[in-house]
């Protein structure tokens, strides 16, 4: 549940494909190889442009401080741990996880016609920012995709009914190609997540609802107890359903992790992201034509679905997305002075003009 920035806040617009090309200039002036760099500039621009402003260009000037720790790897590959014609595993050696989803993507759709679904797993990886942001790669080529995460470094969500986090939000996102836009899905198996917390905490506010837990298991709205204490994200549901949630988390961390080989018994440290991408063909099952008039009528029955009381209509996971997308390359992309001031600094730090506001 993430909000556009307030229009009306003190900010800036930028047109979409020269703020993409200035943090690709950043990115690479902080030393990280090309391709790299358009990978990520790419994955933080396009969040911020379909609303996942936790996942944009805020956490860049937390990629740049990793960068100078050592932590993030600038250059190099994956190493191959196994690879079968429709499965895949690799260790993602710590380079950034936009670069390596996006090879995985390119690997999928090299054997796609052949094997009709391909999986890969990437272990021991680095973080991939908003899962949505790489989903249409693969549904405008009419294909199915299945993407998850997780960071078995850390933890933040505790099992439904127990007090300390084992898990990290762990979203799950998938792409579901139809006969005009395509359906698209992203969503994590907590309420809320860490870096908005993180953001909500460093602003002093509390949350709306009561979506996390204090050490003792006592909901709260506040962000602090997270981010100060031993506090805790509530899974999805709550406290009245959350055995849902907890139960997503605990399928992610089966398919990013045991199946990756990499995970949290192994006591990992720093920042590391396990991801698990699998790609399928209609054609290879019921057919293309089918699966896209099924997909078709299952969109209309639902957007022709009467309103509920206070709702103008029934949307399609990916419409706000798409719609916010559309509008920030006609309009540009509004960043508030709380994401520009720290942008700013490191601009200049490296000697990288930003003055690109419309």
């Amino acid at each position: 549940m993430v909000a556009l920035p307030d229009r009306k806040a003190s900010g800036e617009r930028f047109t979409y494909s020269e703020l993409i090309e200035a943090s690709v200039a950043l990115f690479a002036a902080a030393g990280m190889q090309q391709d790299m760099a358009q990978d990520v500039g790419n994955s933080l621009v396009m969040a911020d442009a379909i609303g996942h402003s936790t996942h944009g260009l805020a956490i860049a000037p937390w990629y740049l401080d990793e960068i100078a720790s050592g932590s993030l790897r600038l250059e190099g590959s994956y190493e191959v741990v196994s690879d079968r014609p429709s499965c895949v595993a690799w260790n993602g050696c710590r380079l950034a996880g936009a670069w390596l989803i996006n090879r995985a993507i390119d690997v999928a759709l090299e054997r796609i016609d052949r094997e009709g679904v391909v999986t890969l797993t990437i272990g021991n990886g680095y973080h991939t920012g908003a899962l949505a942001t790489y989903l249409p790669r693969l549904t405008a080529r009419g294909l199915m995709v299945i993407l998850a995460c997780s960071g078995p470094a850390h933890q933040g969500v505790a099992p439904f009914g127990g007090t300390r986090g084992i898990f990290t939000p762990n979203p799950l996102a998938a792409g579901i190609p139809t006969g005009a836009d395509p359906i698209l899905l992203d969503i994590s198996c907590s309420i809320t997540t860490v870096k908005r917390s993180t953001q909500l905490a460093k602003a002093n506010g509390l949350y709306d609802h009561e979506w996390l837990l204090d050490e003792r298991g006592v909901p709260t709205r506040d962000p602090k107890v997270l981010i100060d204490g031993q506090g805790t994200l509530m899974p999805i549901g709550g406290m009245d359903h959350g055995h849902k949630g907890y139960a997503m988390a605990l399928l992610v961390e089966a398919l990013t992790q045991g199946l990756s080989g990499t995970g949290r018994r192994q006591h990992l440290s720093g920042t590391v992201m396990n991801t698990f991408l699998q790609v399928i063909d209609p054609a290879a099952f019921g057919g293309k034509r089918v699966f896209t008039e099924e997909m078709d009528w299952l969109v209309d029955r639902c957007r022709e679905n009467p309103p509920r009381p206070g709702v103008e209509r029934v949307r399609i996971p990916g419409d706000q997305a798409r719609h916010r997308l559309d509008l920030a390359e006609r309009d540009g992309v509004f960043l508030p002075d709380e994401i520009l001031k720290p942008l700013k600094s490191y601009f200049d730090q490296f000697g990288i003009a930003f003055a690109i506001a419309r």
